[in-house]
């Protein structure tokens, strides 16, 4: 696809206030939540949890794209349709999660690098032809007591645009994650300047790297104070904090962005979009959405634990979930929304 191609696949993706669902996680790191929930570790019960995911009655009045990962892509649901053809058929676009991990920065551990660059450009060949429409890749940011480095953040924002460039050149539309986590005593102020330093960086590097920006989407991290900071800061510092620093390091080229929900409770994340949308609708050159993977599907994949006698219940929930964000991104989201039968996932904060 040529970039126009692209950037029109950008805005069907977010179009009429629909979001992305992330089912990409890692094979481990699915692994460690079923294992907290009791559920078998094993290929069959990751396949049917995502098949429960993408034939979830009416997601696609909420959802407008899901990021499958590797090992999903190259599955079939249990109606034996190969998983990105069951999204078409649901009405959503399917795109892959293709960044390899990350490891320990050489000269900076125990900061981190994503890995996949090599061979990247074959690999995205193969997962077109699987159905993929658009990829997605993660680089991780910490913060701490002199971190991060400025050798972590270029590091990553170069890799990141490089993926991009090789997306676009394949035809594939780059989801470009630079993720800054909670995890920290950080205050909200620490949290803004290093996300802004990040973006900054990034974008620099996709300008000397031939990155077209209308034919990207940015998964961004909302400006927040680290998981143990003592002050927590209301809706309205935190939606003011973040739009105002995504405005000052955003380009207004890129159509979207959405947002991940890096450990946030399903009702928190919905909530902290909404004010954003409530206090900035129309003031914003990009459209400001999801992409939440626990988020949404936390709530629903405790109701299923594993049993696929309870599959309905745990689509009803789904289905809930990516309702709420919609109305978020429109700015008509409460909290009253939210039924008291859905379990509430444990957050991180």
């Amino acid at each position: 696809m040529s970039p126009a191609t692209l950037a029109v696949l950008a805005a069907q993706m977010v179009a009429h206030g629909k979001g992305l669902l992330a089912i990409d996680e890692s094979i481990g790191t699915c692994n460690r939540r079923f294992a907290a929930l009791g559920i078998a570790q094993t290929v069959d019960r990751r396949r049917a949890w995502r098949d429960v995911i993408v034939t979830t009655p009416g997601l696609a009045e909420s959802i407008g794209a899901i990021i499958l990962n590797e090992e999903t892509i190259g599955q079939t649901t249990v109606s034996g349709t190969p998983f990105a053809v069951a999204v078409v058929e649901a009405g959503m676009i399917p795109g892959v999660k293709v960044d390899a991990g990350t490891i320990d920065l050489a000269g900076h551990a125990p900061e981190k690098i994503t890995e996949g660059l090599d061979g990247l450009n074959g690999r995205l060949n193969g997962f077109a032809a699987m159905g993929a429409r658009f990829a997605k890749w993660r680089g991780v940011i910490t913060i701490d007591t002199g971190l991060p480095s400025r050798g972590c953040i270029e590091a990553n924002a170069q890799t990141l645009a490089r993926y991009a460039a090789i997306c676009q050149q394949v035809g594939l539309l780059p989801v470009v994650e630079p993720e800054v986590l909670m995890d920290g005593p950080h205050d909200l102020a620490r949290c803004g300047a290093v996300t802004a330093a990040v973006l900054h960086a990034f974008f620099r590097h996709a300008d000397e790297q031939g990155v077209v920006l209308e034919a990207m989407i940015l998964k961004a991290n909302m400006v927040l104070p680290g998981s143990t900071c003592p002050d927590r800061s209301d809706l309205d510092t935190i939606a003011d904090t973040t739009v105002e620093s995504l405005l000052r390091a955003v380009p207004a080229a890129v159509p979207a962005i959405t947002f991940l929900s890096g450990g946030q409770t399903g009702e928190l994340a919905s909530a902290r979009l909404n004010a954003m949308n409530v206090r900035f609708m129309g003031r914003m050159p990009w459209e400001l959405g999801f992409s939440f993977a626990r988020a949404i599907q936390q709530p629903a994949l405790a109701i299923w634990g594993g049993d696929d006698g309870r599959q309905e219940a745990s689509q009803h929930a789904l289905a809930h979930r990516a309702r709420c964000d919609r109305a978020a991104r429109q700015g008509t989201y409460e909290a009253t929304m939210d039924s008291a039968t859905v379990p509430r996932m444990v957050s991180a904060q």
